[in-house]
């Protein structure tokens, strides 16, 4: 199953569009967002025209949005700050974790754990990015918007 990662979509709402439009067609089935979604508008957008299920945690600008901090989806967690996905990923717990915040595609090896942040999908400070996550295959790609 292929799981889709964005982050820092700070209420872009041509991006977010964009971005669920391509999952739609590509048949996605779980979208998981790593905070500052920034606004109830643009939640309810994803919630409204992503055809699979979405997941949301808080972020930094998330501040009227009932949202966990962290969330896991069997050995996968996700979160929005850096120093909570570190400690995730430390735990042992998880084969992969996922955060937002610092708005640059990274990946590195923690123990076991790969800890992933997708970039941003806002555009505000690199071009707007995101993930794909293949299961089974255990592939991790980062998509460019511009070029999707």
């Amino acid at each position: 199953m292929k799981i889709a990662i964005i982050a820092d979509t700070h209420n872009n709402e041509t991006n977010i569009r964009r971005i669920v439009d391509w999952l739609n067609k590509e048949k996605i089935p779980v979208l998981l967002h790593c905070g500052d979604i920034s606004s109830k508008e643009s939640l309810d957008l994803i919630k409204s025209s992503f055809l699979g299920e979405a997941k949301f945690v808080s972020g930094n600008a998330d501040f009227n949005l009932s949202l966990p901090d962290f969330l896991e989806v069997g050995k996968i967690a996700f979160c929005h700050k850096p120093d909570l996905a570190r400690s995730l990923a430390e735990s042992g717990k998880y084969d992969i974790v996922f955060y937002g915040h610092t708005h640059r595609p990274w990946e590195e090896k923690v123990g076991n754990c790969r800890l992933v942040n997708p970039g941003e999908a806002a555009g505000q400070l690199n071009k707007p990015t995101f993930a794909l996550y293949d299961r089974e295959k255990d592939l991790l790609e980062l998509k460019i918007l511009e070029r999707i």
